[in-house]
């Protein structure tokens, strides 16, 4: 590996959310920071990439971001100072349904349960004191600090622990009659590729719901790799280096370096850390669960998908699903080793919101099914017959796709271990200890070597908070840095 001359003061592996959001704060402490990543690219799961044709701009994993608003870290990092762009749908997301019925999320809560008829009132009970207290309440899910909050949140957010600790279906069933309110919280649950029947997937899904009013769903014009670049630019700005395809197999590359932060899977710390590491702590990363994989479709269309119900087409994201029983039948499938012809299908309409991804009158559209970890199908077949029953005639529409199956999507970035985008399971047990049972989970065995990836809390998304957390620790620990550093202000 080529890089600039001298040995820096702390080196990241891994160039995703929050291997960049570490580099940024370890730089912001005037720190030399280096940055590696296997992928010809920066980014990780935000890259984007012309897949099909020259001029068709393709997120090939991360799309939709209400957390690059909503999080702690990038509110910091001051994302539109640094000429990133967010563009919001009309429509949050919708849940179209048999009949030609449709669940719709709007940014505005008031016009949500609106259209939700007699749950209505219900809607505006669970989720408006939520979107009051929002911010507190991501600030709490994405760092644990309670004692922190105002006293009027510190309530707020434990009725939100309380009543996120069942299943998504006891959620439907306590708080909704129709099937439009209870599909919208399934469907927004299912983002987290569980069996909705496991504890904390009610909590999931209101978190969600309730960012859709009080941050957006919005896209990044241009692509999401716009967000990657600014933080690549951000850091290289303070004198920090990314290097670009190198894929790190031994931490005794660093020997001499202060530290080393990790955005990877713990079974590549493993590997990287060899003869280094205690037998106890392999053990336990052993016995850590990843989930179910992704089979995803990349499609350049003559028009825009024809949905039967007119709201769905000013959809961002779109939850193709059917009934609440349906989207729990489709992820059970795959969390118990299935393939289903009916699965849950997460889609989204990049060119409704951002007409820029191609060229004049052109138009994309993803989606993607969860499949068992590490299948290598193709659902094809199973994801357009699902759009087609919502859509009739949306397979005439089909210009070009591009496909990748669980294992293809391992072999474009390493961290999607068979498939399972969230690096390992978000279940109850995971959580309280993610990815081994440790006081400090950002802490390794390895001295000045840290994890500072999904694997670790808060979990999985793009928030960058896994790895801002993950450097604070480093800061204290090998640098004696007790006052985290702000973030450095965007050149002007």
């Amino acid at each position: 590996m080529s890089g600039r001359a001298g040995r820096p003061d702390a080196v990241v592996v891994g160039a995703g959310p929050n291997g960049l959001a570490a580099a940024l704060r370890m730089s912001a402490a005037g720190l030399r920071v280096q940055v590696v990543d296997a992928g010809e690219r920066p980014g990780g799961g935000m890259r984007t990439e012309e897949l099909i044709r020259p001029g068709f701009h393709h997120d090939v994993c991360s799309t939709v971001q209400p957390m690059a608003v909503a999080a702690p870290f990038f509110r910091e990092f001051d994302v539109e100072s640094r000429g990133v762009r967010f563009v919001h749908p009309e429509v949050n997301f919708a849940h179209p349904l048999d009949g030609g019925g449709a669940a719709l999320s709007f940014r505005s809560l008031e016009e949500t349960a609106a259209r939700l008829g007699r749950d209505a009132d219900a809607y505006r009970r669970l989720f408006g004191p939520l979107v009051d207290s929002g911010t507190d309440v991501i600030d709490f899910f994405l760092s644990s600090r309670l004692r922190s909050l105002p006293t009027k949140s510190v309530a707020e957010v434990t009725k939100f622990a309380l009543t996120g600790l069942p299943n998504v279906r006891w959620l439907a069933d306590h708080y909704f009659d129709t099937e439009e309110g209870r599909a919208l919280v399934a469907g927004a649950a299912a983002h987290g590729m569980l069996d909705l029947s496991q504890p904390l997937t009610s909590a999931l899904g209101m978190l969600l719901a309730m960012l859709s009013h009080h941050a957006g769903w919005p896209l990044i014009e241009g692509g999401s790799q716009k967000l990657a670049d600014a933080m690549v630019t951000a850091l290289e700005e303070q004198g920090g280096e990314v290097v670009t395809g190198h894929r790190v197999t031994d931490l005794r590359e660093f020997d001499g370096v202060p530290a080393v932060l990790l955005d990877t899977t713990p079974e590549d710390f493993v590997y990287m850390a060899g003869d280094r590491l205690n037998e106890g702590y392999r053990r336990w990363v052993r016995r850590y669960k990843h989930g179910a994989g992704v089979f995803k479709i990349d499609w350049i269309l003559s028009e825009p998908v024809p949905w039967t119900n007119p709201d769905v087409r000013r959809a961002g994201t779109i939850h193709v699903a059917g009934t609440l029983e349906e989207t729990l039948a489709g992820e059970r499938a795959p969390n118990q080793g299935r393939l289903t012809d009916k699965p849950y299908v997460l889609a989204v309409q990049p060119t409704v919101a951002d007409p820029t991804r191609a060229p004049e009158g052109g138009h994309i559209f993803w989606a993607y099914v969860h499949v068992p970890h590490g299948a290598d199908v193709d659902m094809t077949g199973a994801i357009e017959d699902q759009v087609e029953r919502f859509a009739p005639g949306f397979k005439d529409t089909v210009v070009a796709r591009a496909t990748k199956t669980a294992v293809q999507m391992e072999q474009w970035n390493p961290s999607y271990l068979g498939g399972d985008i969230s690096n390992g399971q978000a279940t109850l047990r995971q959580m309280l200890a993610r990815p081994v049972p440790r006081w400090n989970t950002y802490r390794t065995p390895v001295k000045g070597v840290y994890l500072a990836s999904s694997a670790t809390p808060p979990g999985p998304a793009v928030h960058g908070m896994c790895g801002d957390l993950g450097a604070r620790v480093a800061l204290r620990d090998v640098f004696g840095v007790r006052e985290v550093p702000p973030l450095r202000p965007a050149l002007r």
